[in-house]
């Protein structure tokens, strides 16, 4: 089925095997010229845009997944299951739960836990905790390694909710599930990469903490998150 109702490429090998998939599509357009050679966008339905281009001679995909689980739950079952591609990693922001987890560190998604229904509606999964692929966690781990950037590796937290007024979320989640952070994003991509045999992982830079209120702007979430990038890209080579 291609294109798929929300993809329009006609061509699969327009492809690569690897897709970095940030929620905005416009930190993807950063990311294909800042880091790629012989770019070619080849996606713009909905405005979520998608690149294919050369990183150290490797055919790397930057693709923007949009917010929340429903969202990159589309995107990426499409392309696992209609493109056939083998692995996204997923390049987001996020909230700090943790003193320990600081504005603009690096988080590399060991496994994400959700409230969420999305697994369970979707595959009949019961379980609230999924985890990221092995291989790709040991390559994300691996490229911050070889860069010599700091990472913190552990759970996050994926919320179907943005604004919340119900409960304590710090006592709630972050303490009872040991989430450093949390986005809205991993869980789904992770369910679908678990169903399809693919293969997915996250990492993310914290953008605000729930622990200081400190916040980035969105001009600096959208442009000033390199280090995340850098690994991904190593990763996928």
């Amino acid at each position: 089925m291609i294109p798929t109702p929300h993809i329009e490429l006609t061509d699969p090998n327009l492809l690569g095997k690897t897709v970095l998939m940030p929620g905005d599509p416009l930190r993807a357009e950063y990311i294909a010229n800042t880091y790629l050679d012989n770019v070619v966008k080849i996606n713009h339905i909905r405005n979520m845009f998608g690149f294919t281009g050369s990183y150290k001679g490797k055919k790397i995909t930057v693709m923007g997944s949009g917010m929340g689980m429903p969202s990159i739950g589309i995107y990426s079952y499409e392309l696992f299951a209609f493109y056939n591609i083998e692995q996204i990693i997923r390049i987001g922001s996020c909230g700090s739960y943790s003193e320990s987890a600081k504005l603009y560190d690096v988080i590399v998604v060991e496994d994400a836990f959700s409230e969420s229904s999305f697994a369970k509606t979707a595959f009949g999964y019961e379980e609230n905790i999924i985890g990221s692929s092995q291989s790709t966690l040991h390559d994300l781990i691996h490229a911050a390694d070889q860069l010599q950037y700091p990472i913190l590796k552990g759970r996050i937290h994926s919320s179907d909710v943005f604004y919340r007024s119900n409960g304590n979320v710090m006592k709630d989640v972050a303490q009872k599930y040991d989430c450093l952070a949390v986005e809205m994003e991993s869980f789904a991509l992770f369910a679908n990469a678990k169903k399809l045999g693919k293969k997915a992982g996250c990492i993310l830079t914290v953008s605000d903490s729930l622990v200081t209120n400190e916040a980035t702007t969105a001009q600096e979430r959208q442009n000033s998150f390199n280090k995340m990038m850098e690994i991904a890209l190593e990763a996928a080579i």
